[in-house]
């Protein structure tokens, strides 16, 4: 019988360490090739893990949540053979583990003086129950924690008119709560705190968000857009549709719109390299949408989106957003955005101020649509309104740029017809 060390593999894109989000197998299990060990999560993707070999785990290298260097050792198993190293079975099958090492305790020190043999006597002081109050002390000072008699000051109870129920005639916070109540039980109490700790994709979200807010200086420009004639055309297309084809919403116009608007804007659709000093603008439009997912948030990417027509676009956004929420994204449709869209859907939100999905150089998030009165040409009418948030970094993006941005998308959104006219 050998060993066989199975190594943390180059995951490539110059990936230099990974974070270990699962396992899959303990100490002692038996396993065949192309059997899962564990998850891994890149700066782009969870990354499966399976055995090239077929043993027993003799132990476990890294916890989970805990980072792991490209060639270290993540599995060792025993395998038939001599394995890829030296035969290490005198080593006790174990889990690692990242504690040190528990030192013994050392003895007492011997004592020049004998233990005393305790005398049977009576109970000290300290363990004799205490005396019932007094009627009379019960009346002057009833029995109550210290907690019990600030939440009665604050309530302006007088504690000696509350029936305690605790030992002793002490009064509870159940006691108070049911003086309130008239005798009748109110809310219940809760305590207790979970701690959780932050692995995989959280840690990474985290991390980003931290560093972008950090690293670029951020400004913020609201505009209301008048989205009635482009919310009357999609109601119309909607009920004109194919079979297959997807409910048109929202998105597909704005990211229309922006494809539309970037080319008099580059330095819009870029990526800025703050540590190379290099602006990168693109030509292609490769548009994320920020979706929410059980794991967390992730930006799918429409790309080329300047080719696609509001149909493509819509089947584009479905397909990508179902595969961010099954976690079946590849990690090419997760990266690569050179501006980004985010939205929360149904639930809305009059303003939001959208944080940049670095390294690019503007983010747009439309609001929720709202319905409003409006005086024109003498008459009162109502106009479906939405308030459009933008974020932009102020390094490349002059606050006069950003208006103009956006001023530019609002002329495309409240006058559809000019969106796909050249």
């Amino acid at each position: 019988m050998g060993t066989y060390k199975f190594r943390l593999p180059d995951i490539g894109e110059g990936v230099a360490e990974a974070e270990v989000t699962a396992w899959h197998v303990k100490v002692g299990d038996r396993i065949e090739e192309d059997d899962a060990l564990c998850d891994v999560m890149t700066d782009k993707a969870t990354v499966d893990m399976t055995s090239p070999v077929g043993g027993t785990i003799r132990a476990l290298h890294g916890e989970v949540g805990q980072m792991k260097a490209v060639g270290s050792v993540l599995v060792e198993l025993e395998v038939e053979g001599e394995g890829n190293v030296a035969d290490e079975a005198s080593a006790a099958p174990t889990t690692v583990s990242n504690e040190a090492p528990e030192r013994p305790t050392p003895p007492p020190a011997p004592s020049s003086a004998p233990t005393p043999t305790p005398a049977p006597a009576s109970k000290p002081a300290a363990q004799r129950p205490a005396p019932a109050p007094t009627a009379t002390e019960q009346a002057c000072f009833p029995l109550a924690a210290p907690a019990t008699r600030r939440r009665a000051a604050k309530l302006g109870i007088d504690l000696s008119k509350v029936p305690g129920t605790g030992r002793h005639g002490r009064v509870t916070p159940d006691d108070i709560e049911n003086y309130l109540g008239g005798g009748d039980p109110r809310f219940a109490m809760r305590g207790g705190v979970d701690e959780i700790k932050i692995i995989g994709l959280r840690r990474k979200i985290a991390e980003r968000m931290e560093e972008t807010w950090r690293r670029i200086p951020h400004i913020t420009y609201v505009e209301d857009f008048d989205v009635t004639a482009i919310e009357e055309l999609r109601e119309v297309l909607n009920r004109e549709r194919k079979d297959g084809q997807p409910k048109l919403t929202f998105l597909p116009f704005l990211v229309r719109a922006i494809a539309r608007t970037v080319p008099d804007f580059p330095h819009i659709n870029a990526h800025y390299d703050d540590d190379a000093g290099v602006l990168r603008q693109h030509g292609a439009v490769h548009v994320g949408i920020a979706a929410a997912t059980p794991a967390g948030l992730m930006v799918p990417v429409v790309r080329h989106a300047e080719s696609l027509d509001a149909w493509q676009t819509a089947e584009e956004i479905a397909r990508l957003s179902t595969a961010a929420r099954d976690g079946k994204a590849s990690r090419e449709e997760l990266s690569g955005s050179t501006i980004t869209i985010t939205s929360l859907g149904p639930i809305g939100g009059v303003v939001t101020t959208p944080i940049i999905n670095r390294p690019e150089t503007a983010i747009v998030g439309p609001n929720k649509i709202v319905e409003r009165l409006e005086r024109r040409n003498g008459e009162i009418v109502t106009r479906k309104v939405m308030s459009v948030s933008s974020s932009f970094d102020h390094r490349i993006v002059d606050g006069y740029e950003a208006a103009k941005f956006i001023q530019a998308l609002k002329r495309l959104i409240e006058n559809p017809a000019l969106l796909y006219m050249d």
